[in-house]
């Protein structure tokens, strides 16, 4: 099944009556239930406390329901730092009369994992902070990594099994959303996770992937390799992008692909610690699932790392994109307009990858694809377009790390989406 994308037209402050804000999220996190070191409340409480507006914690193939005892033991054996026991923080936190411990089996301490249902209580406030049920997605034993997030779920998702190929698993586990998407009748969202981990999905599994709608142009996780790999190539994630949706609107005829930025925090406890790394910037009427999925299914957000836009408009009439960037005392911002113009060289060069990856060729495509289209120094930086664009997409830089960086001489950045690609499809 095709999806249909909604047409990105003139990105205004208002809808109706209903005024637009900016809302902060993260849809990629993992907790105790999964693969994470520490409790789902304790990780809702740092993303609360630190002005996000809405949160989904997305562990591998299961939601946060039922019960679940976990072995003090166990928890400690995640921790991956010196310093105090998490048993220890999360007492000091909630109170004991919060968390919930046993005698196990072994005579060891157990602990109660709380289910979303029992903590989003304590922490969401209506237009204030919202928790959104979620999970990866997760090809199991035997196929490739191939993940996932489902976000707005009203039952888990179990991935297909016993597929080979890159694109069976991400067809069949795409069409395993859209399923949950009409049994729950509700809007269900979907991103693909982390191409390069394992260097596991290229910009032509991308690109083919047509019910895909979303996808994670940064992931803050040390594994996801954002920057790609000199040995693979065209394997940076913004190069992917381009590559992918060069193809979808000039091949395959189909609306591009939305980039997302997500934590995917697995660790909370020094070293490589993980939360906020790179998030949404929605901007909706209210602050629900539903409205946030709509804006994000009409192309109103950006992805960030560390750079706020206060304003990202499009004109379809004119074809004028404009950005307003918040600008922080002593930081400078440049930005950068990535595009591919109509009649771009096709020509490409098959590469061979080194030994590891699940794509037996690579291909190198032109300079003409996902070529700089133009820059700017402004804090209100604009491109107009000429006519001949497939699409534009902007990437503002600033000249200082983030917060907490995913790499040595990294820069805090912000990618907006791609525009000016409906006319370039049939019957436009």
């Amino acid at each position: 099944m095709r999806l249909g994308f909604s047409m990105l037209v003139c990105l205004t402050v208002s809808v109706g009556a209903a005024e637009l804000k900016w809302y902060k999220g993260n849809t990629h996190t993992h907790s105790l239930w999964s693969d994470g070191n520490d409790f789902p409340d304790r990780i809702t409480a740092w993303y609360a406390a630190r002005g996000y507006h809405f949160l989904s914690m997305t562990d591998h193939n299961v939601l946060s329901r039922g019960e679940r005892w976990m072995a003090e033991k166990d928890i400690e054996k995640r921790r991956k730092a010196l310093g105090r026991k998490v048993l220890e923080k999360y007492r000091d936190e909630f109170g004991p009369d919060w968390v919930e411990t046993r005698e196990g089996a072994d005579g060891g301490v157990e602990v109660r994992l709380k289910p979303l249902a029992e903590y989003r209580g304590r922490f969401e406030k209506p237009g204030e902070f919202l928790l959104i049920e979620g999970e990866e997605v997760t090809a199991g034993k035997g196929q490739p990594p191939v993940h996932l997030n489902a976000i707005n779920l009203t039952e888990a998702i179990t991935p297909t099994p016993d597929l080979t190929t890159v694109r069976e698993v991400l067809r069949a586990n795409l069409q395993r959303v859209a399923e949950a998407r009409e049994a729950g009748g509700k809007p269900v969202m979907a991103h693909v996770n982390h191409p390069n981990f394992r260097w596991t999905i290229t910009a032509e599994d991308l690109a083919q992937a047509l019910d895909a709608r979303f996808f994670e142009v940064h992931n803050g996780h040390p594994g996801t390799f954002t920057e790609g790999d000199a040995k693979r190539a065209e394997s940076a994630t913004g190069r992917i992008w381009d590559i992918a949706n060069t193809l979808r609107i000039a091949e395959f005829k189909a609306a591009p692909i939305y980039g997302v930025g997500t934590d995917d925090s697995h660790n909370y406890h020094g070293g490589d610690v993980s939360p906020g790394k790179s998030w949404v910037m929605v901007r909706a009427a209210e602050l629900t699932p539903e409205a946030l999925i709509r804006a994000m299914e009409a192309g109103d957000f950006y992805a960030s790392s560390g750079v706020t836009l206060r304003e990202v408009s499009f004109d379809e009439a004119t074809g004028r994109l404009r950005l307003e960037i918040d600008a922080k005392p002593g930081v400078s911002y440049t930005t950068r307009f990535f595009g591919t113009r109509r009649g771009y060289d096709r020509a490409v060069t098959e590469v061979a990858p080194p030994e590891g990856d699940f794509a037996t060729t690579r291909l190198r495509y032109s300079d003409e694809v996902g070529a700089e289209l133009g820059r700017s120094d402004s804090l209100t930086p604009e491109y107009v377009l000429t006519g001949d664009e497939l699409f534009v997409r902007a990437v503002v830089t600033a000249d200082e790390a983030p917060e907490n960086p995913s790499w040595q001489g990294q820069r805090a950045q912000a990618w907006t989406q791609p525009v000016g690609w409906k006319k370039a499809l049939p019957g436009n």
